[in-house]
C-alpha cells in the first residue's frame, strides 16, 4: 500500500509540474507574439525579427532588448534583480 500511495503522490507532483511548465511556455509564446504584433512583423520567424532589429535605431533596439531581458531573465538566483536596476537608475 505504501508504494501505491507514493506512486500516486509522485504522479500528482509530475502532473502539477507539467502544468506549471505548460503555463510558462504559453506566457512566453504570448509575449513573443505580442512583440511581433507591436513591431508589425508579418512573418513569424527569427529571421524576420532579425531583419526588423537591423532596421531599428539604437533607442528602439535598447527598448526591445530591455523587454526581452525582463521577460526571459532567470528569477531563481536573482531575487533582487529588478530592485538593483531601479536603485542604480535613481
Amino acid at each position: 500500500m505504501k508504494n501505491s500511495v507514493l506512486k500516486g503522490i509522485l504522479g500528482a507532483v509530475a502532473v502539477a509540474g507539467a502544468a506549471v511548465i505548460a503555463k510558462k511556455v504559453i506566457e512566453r509564446k504570448r509575449f513573443v507574439k505580442g512583440i511581433f504584433n507591436e513591431y508589425g512583423i508579418k512573418e513569424k520567424s527569427p529571421f524576420a525579427l532579425a531583419d526588423k532589429i537591423r532596421e531599428m535605431n539604437e533607442e528602439q533596439y535598447q527598448e526591445l532588448k530591455g523587454k526581452f531581458k525582463k521577460e526571459f531573465a532567470s528569477k531563481c538566483c536573482h531575487r533582487n534583480f529588478y530592485k538593483k536596476e531601479e536603485v542604480a537608475e535613481a
